[in-house]
């Protein structure tokens, strides 16, 4: 037994678990660990974003990137997803996941459906920096185009 002086009434309960709907949320990373898979022959990187703004705001989404896996299409588009992870959010050479937590960054949130014993879920489809470009776009190519010094291709 454990003695407890606590007060329900005063404490809002845990909302529901129901996904949050489709669209895009800033958030931040506020956590990440690694994992091994559940066959034992690779690693993910799980991600906990934290929505920072409207409706859903303090909503919890997970993101789960396989850097090590045996099939190398998997383990390229979870490098490809943390290369956008770490471009949205501006460190483009983080030296452990923890440089990547607590800045902004907006993600594509999905659906998965549920499957078996399993609920449907969120699924992050896509990243975005917090200002709403893309994670393709640099910073110095964001600035060339502010300033007008950028031209398109079939000018001179």
């Amino acid at each position: 037994m454990a003695e407890l002086n606590f007060d329900a009434e005063s404490i809002e309960p845990l909302g529901n678990f129901e996904p949050i709907p489709l669209g895009e949320y800033l958030v931040v990373i506020s956590s990440s660990e690694i994992k091994e898979t559940k066959g034992g022959k690779g690693k993910y990187l799980q991600f906990t974003y934290d929505v920072v703004d409207g409706e859903y705001k303090n909503r919890k989404i997970f993101d789960r990137l396989n850097i090590v896996n045996e099939s190398k299409p998997a383990q390229e588009m979870a490098q490809r997803a943390l290369s956008a992870i770490c471009r949205a959010v501006g460190i483009l050479h983080p030296k452990n996941s923890e440089d990547l937590h607590d800045k902004p960054l907006i993600v594509k949130v999905g659906i998965r459906a549920a499957q078996g014993e399993y609920q449907a879920s969120n699924v992050v489809k896509g990243y975005k920096k917090a200002d709403g470009s893309p994670v393709s776009e640099t910073t110095e190519e964001k600035t060339q185009q502010t300033k007008g010094k950028s031209k398109r291709p079939w000018e001179k």
